[in-house]
């Protein structure tokens, strides 16, 4: 039961979220000494309710892919087999009260209760999403996008907003402006993980009846696709190494061969997938530039400084 429960939650993908909202509070923001509106408890609780809704979410979405992961992934179905539909639907109504609650106190804890509305957005998107939205062509793919982005985001709004008026330094916008960047990027390589993940889920999509790009275009010209907009992360990467690091030796190196070389990899094996089972390492590459890019983090404050 507990390994069923662990691994339906996505424990890698939630201590993403957990690492990325950690590195912008403590090696970004608390680096200034600036004034912020969270302490350690009210961060913290900012990214348990995160963690909480996402996991949700993950759960959510497997009970309503069983039919579909069983052809796709017969050996990976959990709900039915190892955890009963019922105790799944029962952690993912405890998962999000407890992540949509927790959001509530932290929204009050910064003076901003308003901004509990965005927990209670995040989940019922995530809902929508696992009933539907998923089938519809690219929107299942831009929401899960613009989520991730805003799991990024989410740590601006209640750590950097809330003291704006009392305290107006324009290092505040500076800090936001490289947060926002970060999360454009997270949006634009999960967003290309989101259509490779569509190419190896292609024959249960099918049966499915969902209409994804892979489906619609077919494997080959989706595949074009991706590997063009890698190439233009590629080069986007290296034009923003050029601009910003170009005096900053280990950051430069960074960038360049731990997040640039394996985005060429990714470029060179996403050209030579043709099976959706190929497809697997690609998707797993991204994954890694994306925690590779969550590392960088550390270091970003010296453009800043």
């Amino acid at each position: 039961m507990f390994w069923s429960v662990l691994k339906i939650i996505r424990p890698v993908n939630l201590l993403l979220i957990a690492l990325a909202q950690g590195l912008i509070k403590f090696t970004l923001f608390e680096a200034f000494e600036i004034p912020l509106a969270l302490d350690n408890f009210g961060f913290l609780l900012l990214t348990f309710s995160s963690v909480c809704i996402a996991a949700g979410g993950n759960v959510i979405n497997d009970l309503y892919d069983v039919k579909i992961d069983a052809i796709n992934n017969p050996h990976k179905v959990i709900v039915g087999k190892t955890l009963s539909e019922e105790a799944a639907n029962y952690l993912y109504v405890t998962l999000t009260t407890l992540g949509v609650s927790s959001g509530f106190w932290v929204s009050n804890i910064v003076g901003k209760p308003s901004l509990a509305i965005i927990f209670i957005a995040i989940a019922a998107l995530l809902y929508w999403y696992a009933t539907g939205l998923k089938s519809i062509l690219l929107i299942g793919n831009l929401i899960i996008s613009v989520l991730v982005a805003l799991s990024l985001l989410i740590v601006v709004l209640f750590d950097i907003y809330p003291v704006l008026r009392q305290d107006s330094n324009s290092i505040y916008f500076a800090l936001s402006r490289v947060v926002f960047n970060y999360a454009v990027c997270a949006f634009y390589l999960n967003f290309m993980r989101e259509i490779i993940k569509d190419i190896q889920d292609i024959n249960g999509d099918k049966n499915g009846g969902k209409n994804t790009l892979a489906i619609v275009l077919g494997i080959s010209r989706t595949k074009i696709i991706v590997f063009a907009l890698g190439v233009f992360a590629l080069f986007m990467l290296l034009l923003s190494c050029y601009h910003y690091f170009y005096e900053y030796q280990w950051p430069l190196i960074y960038f360049i061969f731990l997040i640039g070389g394996p985005l060429l990899f990714f470029c060179i094996k996403i050209f030579q997938a043709e099976k959706p089972k190929q497809f697997f390492f690609p998707s797993l590459l991204l994954k890694i530039i994306m925690l590779l890019g969550v590392g960088s983090l550390s270091f970003i404050k010296i453009l800043i400084a």
